[in-house]
């Protein structure tokens, strides 16, 4: 239900020098028919590409959130370092391509988190390459802890979803928040219960309203991409005191989810559904169809 894309940079030139096969068009031809399929989707990009620049690479992260044919759900942010026996080591030892420094790396990613929307979860800040096959570029393993202490200091946060999960945290004011948002020539909407005092992320839906379909199953239906609930998890029996799964947080973000598609004058809803949750969905009042679970709205 996740497809990893290698975007790298939205920039046709610097693809190019790279070799990378693709050019921006067809990322965003791919994004729009995984979104519309139902699909998450996990962008990988890389700062410091041969041919690029600092200026670049944040033009092209800024870039990747303000155009709505991209508005990716989750993220890796690989910094390029120097491998031995590639082609990037012949250009680097030539010196037509120049790492950036430690300090320089940091600082782009501290502005880069500072674009990430509460929408999208940041998986991965750094590539676990061990030191000693890194032959140009950043070998600062602990990337993100750095990152998030520098950013402390600035008085700066994150918003991802991955820095503001509940985890242990009793949640002392809980709110339903909706966001929405062009994307891909649809519409996306992400529903949330948050701690708004602790600003913590509960539960989430991703809903999106396509702008066309192809599949059976999703003819005249919006699409559930994703439906999480954080905290500690609790045997599916017991409900704890402390904790905040089990309490119908995922039943009155579809409930809300269900509203918004009859809103859109559409009469079903269909989920992109892994084969181990189908059994909940199907207390929810959906069906299997061809490939996804699908409820018809009354």
């Amino acid at each position: 239900t996740k497809v990893e894309i290698g975007i790298q940079t939205l920039d046709d030139e610097i693809l190019d020098k790279n070799k990378r096969g693709h050019t921006v068009q067809q990322v965003r031809d791919a994004m729009k028919l995984l979104k519309n399929a139902g699909f998450k989707i996990n962008v990988h990009m890389m700062p410091n590409l041969y041919g690029s620049n600092l200026q670049k690479d944040l033009e092209s992260f800024k870039k990747l959130f303000e155009d709505p044919d991209f508005r990716p759900d989750w993220l890796k942010i690989y910094p390029c370092v120097v491998t031995p026996y590639s082609e990037l080591e012949k250009l680097y030892k030539a010196g037509k391509h120049i790492p950036y420094t430690d300090d320089e790396i940091i600082d782009l990613l501290i502005e880069m988190k500072k674009l990430i929307p509460e929408y999208v979860r940041v998986a991965r800040l750094y590539r676990d390459i061990p030191a000693e096959s890194i032959l140009g570029g950043s070998k600062v393993s602990n990337m993100r802890q750095v990152i998030h202490q520098k950013m402390a200091k600035q008085g700066e946060k994150c918003k991802c979803i991955r820095c503001r999960e509940i985890k242990a945290i009793v949640p002392k004011k809980v709110e339903l928040i909706e966001r929405e948002y062009e994307s891909s020539d649809g519409k996306e909407y992400f529903l949330s219960f948050e701690d708004t005092i602790n600003d913590k992320l509960i539960a989430f839906i991703r809903l999106k309203i396509p702008s066309e379909t192809f599949m059976k199953d999703l003819k005249n239906a919006s699409v559930v991409r994703e439906l999480h609930t954080y905290g500690v998890q609790i045997p599916i029996d017991e409900q704890g005191i402390e904790g905040v799964q089990h309490k119908g947080y995922g039943k009155k973000l579809l409930k809300r989810a269900g509203e918004i598609t009859k809103f859109h004058g559409l009469p079903n809803m269909a989920v992109i559904s892994g084969v181990g949750v189908r059994e909940y969905y199907k207390k929810q009042g959906f069906k299997l169809g061809e490939s996804y679970m699908v409820k018809k709205l009354t």
